[in-house]
C-alpha cells in the first residue's frame, strides 16, 4: 500500500470539506469525519470518489477521547497508514464570558483544544511507519485579540496554538511536521451561529487592509503551503491569514 492518505476533521461542509476536496485532486486518498451530518458528508465523499479516490466517511465527535481511538482503528483497517492530518472540526458556545457554565467551557475545550492532543497521538503512530507526516490545524484571530462572544472559541484556539508548538518540538524526531493556519473572518455555515455575524463580515469587508474579505480557497492555498515538502522547516507556526486586519489598533 503505497496510496497516501489525508484525514481531516469536520469535513463535511466549510472549510474542511474544501481541505479534502483539495488534497483529493493532489492525488490523496480521504478520510471523511464528520459529527451530525451525514448526508453532508456522504455529499463530500462522493465528490472525492467523483475524482478517482478512495474515500473513507467515519462518524466521530472528536471531543470524545474513545470515539477518536475509534476513528483511527476504522483508517488503520481500512488503509493501514496515515500521511496528512488536518485538525479542522470545531464547536463553541457564543456567550459573553459572564454569561459562560461549565458545560460550555468543556464542550469547546474538548472538540477545539483536547482532540487535536489525542488525534495527534494516534495519528504520529501511523505516520511514522511510513517515515513522516504533516498536521495542520486551523484556528483563528479571536485566539489573539477581543472578539465579541468568542471567550470560549478564543481561549480554546490559544490553547491549540500554543499545543501545536509543542507537538511540533516532540514530533520532530518523527519527522512530523507541525503547524497551524489562523483565518480572519471567512462567511462560511459555521458564521451563521455568530449573534453578531452582520457586525463581523462588515467590518471584515471595510477595514480589511488587503481590500477584501478572507475566502475560503485563502485558507486552502495556505494548508496546502505547509503540507507541502518546500515548507519542511517551518515547525510550531500559525500562519495569520486575514488580509491584514489582525494588525490594525
Amino acid at each position: 500500500m503505497t496510496q497516501k492518505v489525508a484525514l481531516i476533521t469536520g469535513s463535511s461542509r466549510g472549510i474542511g470539506k474544501a481541505a479534502a476536496i483539495r488534497l483529493a485532486k493532489e492525488g490523496y486518498d480521504i478520510v471523511v469525519n464528520y459529527a451530525r451530518s451525514k448526508k453532508a458528508a456522504q455529499e463530500t465523499a462522493d465528490e472525492i470518489e467523483a475524482l478517482g479516490r478512495k474515500v473513507l466517511v467515519v462518524k466521530a465527535n472528536v471531543g470524545d477521547v474513545s470515539k477518536i481511538k475509534a476513528m483511527f482503528e476504522q483508517i488503520e483497517a481500512e488503509f493501514g497508514r496515515l500521511d496528512i492530518f488536518v485538525n479542522n472540526a470545531a464547536s463553541g458556545v457564543l456567550r459573553p464570558a459572564m454569561e459562560l457554565e461549565e458545560s460550555h467551557w468543556d464542550w469547546t475545550m474538548n472538540i477545539n483544544s483536547k482532540a487535536l492532543l489525542f488525534c495527534a497521538q494516534e495519528a504520529a503512530k501511523l505516520m511514522e511507519r511510513n517515515g513522516g507526516g504533516k498536521i495542520v490545524s486551523i484556528s483563528s484571530i479571536g485566539s489573539i485579540r477581543y472578539l465579541e462572544n468568542y471567550t470560549t472559541v478564543g481561549v480554546s484556539k490559544a490553547a491549540l496554538e500554543a499545543l501545536t508548538r509543542y507537538l511540533a518540538v516532540e514530533l520532530a524526531r518523527k519527522n512530523i511536521v507541525v503547524n497551524a493556519v489562523s483565518g480572519g473572518a471567512v462567511d462560511t455555515e459555521a458564521l451563521t451561529h455568530f449573534p453578531n455575524r452582520e457586525e463581523l463580515l462588515a467590518e471584515a469587508r471595510e477595514k480589511t487592509p488587503a481590500g477584501r474579505m478572507v475566502e475560503i480557497d485563502d485558507m486552502i492555498n495556505a494548508i496546502m503551503f505547509l503540507l507541502k515538502d518546500e515548507s519542511t522547516m517551518i515547525r510550531g507556526q500559525t500562519i495569520i491569514v486575514d488580509g491584514g486586519i489582525s494588525l490594525l489598533v
